[in-house]
């Protein structure tokens, strides 16, 4: 019960610092409309919108398409973090519930569990 319960805690700490990491990925990405993206390049033919960004040789990877394909990562990959952490949460209350700590425990007992 102890192993369920320090990993769980331990899950679910990651997944909920991962998920707000990734929102605010999000956010500044959206808001810079993806100028943070193309830092790395130091051409002077990059424009301020990533959406509009053309392949230089001054970049190390193709500016064409980074703005779309960073978002259509990260929506899904939010997605699936906020889950793991709700998922790690529920394991951790049902370690709660068998070791008899908090105020679960005195309402559930370990058969319903």
């Amino acid at each position: 019960h102890w192993t369920l319960l320090s990993v769980s805690l331990l899950s679910c700490l990651l997944s909920a610092a991962c998920s707000v990491g990734l929102a605010l990925a999000i956010a500044l990405t959206v808001h810079s409309r993806g100028r943070h993206l193309l830092q790395g390049c130091h051409s002077p033919a990059l424009p301020s919108d990533a959406r509009a960004a053309i392949a230089t040789n001054d970049c190390p990877f193709n500016t064409t398409r980074i703005y779309d394909t960073a978002l259509a990562l990260w929506f899904p990959s939010m997605v699936l973090v906020a889950a793991e952490a709700v998922l790690s949460g529920r394991c951790f209350l049902v370690a709660l519930i068998f070791r008899g700590i908090g105020p679960c425990a005195r309402r559930y007992s370990k058969e319903q569990v």
